[in-house]
């Protein structure tokens, strides 16, 4: 029992020091490859801190927990627009780049609005599971934006020209962009046991477990990184990584999934996908308001009140 209390606090130093060895790693890599952060916040950064979504989501397709495995990626993608991205606006202002909004969050509306229609009866009558064929079409998809992002990155190579000087070996970036890897899995993991442990002795349902603790446990990741990169003021590795990570967490890590065993679909789940739907369409408007382009803390306010709102809603419904 203590000995997870003190793995909780040793899976947070884990998180915060994994993010911050990523973001330099990345950072560096980026110059050396000649592409721009965002390019690598979409992809590297966003697989690395997807990594705790897809390890709880594994655990549970081969434990049959459907619920849990719902409730994470759902939870956790609102959690990564409300939650992240809010805190992250009231830490700075988030400048985001045209093609961010006009390609990457649109991909992201897209693959929510995919996710929906194909767990809803809206639009399938009678479909209870997710089966191999709809992680297929979440495959496909997610294989559409990985050569997406191939082609940004010979554009950025064209533009850039040639690569930027780092002044750090490789053997290093390696080094930095491995142990933040491995700091986010064990810390993600630490974190995410702890916090279950503590939900469960308060006797909460699984499905509320993961769309709201577990969730807020995965998406710890995503936080950090986000909020150190503003810090940083590397803000389109901010923004690349959470609009990055929501899209491997529905094309890819819920792609995956039906192929271990079909997944039961939870009657309610419509609303949730909806508020996540909601909460994209959200980020996609707040580019038009204000400063165009921009997040500020209004923004940022706003997105985390809407947060309380759903987790009240979650808690209350049971």
């Amino acid at each position: 029992m203590v000995i997870t209390y003190i793995l909780f606090v040793l899976g947070i130093y884990f998180l915060i020091k994994g993010a911050d060895w990523i973001i330099d790693g990345s950072s560096s890599l980026a110059k050396k490859l000649g592409v721009s952060s965002l390019v690598i916040g979409l992809t590297i950064v966003a697989f690395g801190t997807s990594l705790p979504e897809l390890v709880v989501n594994l655990f549970a397709a081969f434990k049959g927990s459907s619920g849990i495995s719902f409730g994470n990626i759902i939870g956790s993608n609102i959690a990564n627009i409300l939650l992240v991205l809010g805190i992250t606006a009231m830490v700075g202002n988030i400048k985001v780049k045209s093609e961010t909004v006009w390609k990457q969050i649109p991909f992201a509306l897209l693959a929510a609005f995919v996710f929906f229609a194909l767990t809803s009866k809206i639009f399938f009558k009678g479909g209870d599971f997710l089966t191999k064929n709809d992680g297929l079409v979440l495959l496909s998809l997610f294989a559409i934006f990985l050569y997406y992002m191939f082609q940004m990155m010979k554009e950025d190579k064209k533009s850039i020209g040639f690569p930027e000087d780092s002044n750090e070996p490789d053997q290093k970036i390696v080094l930095k962009l491995v142990a933040g890897l491995i700091g986010i899995y064990i810390g993600g993991n630490w974190v995410v046991d702890g916090a279950a442990l503590i939900a469960s002795q308060l006797g909460l349902s699984e499905y509320l477990i993961s769309a709201t603790i577990i969730a807020v446990g995965t998406s710890l990741p995503e936080l950090v990184v986000s909020v150190i990169a503003v810090m940083k003021k590397n803000v389109d590795l901010a923004v690349g990584n959470i609009i990055g990570s929501n899209i491997f967490n529905i094309l890819w890590v819920f792609g995956i999934i039906p192929f271990i065993s079909p997944v039961e679909i939870p009657q309610f789940i419509e609303f949730d996908i909806g508020i996540m739907f909601l909460a994209t369409l959200l980020l996609f408007i707040f580019m038009f308001t204000g400063r165009r382009h921009e997040l500020d803390k209004k923004n940022g306010v706003t997105f985390v009140l809407f947060y309380i709102l759903y987790v009240a809603y979650v808690v209350l419904r049971g």
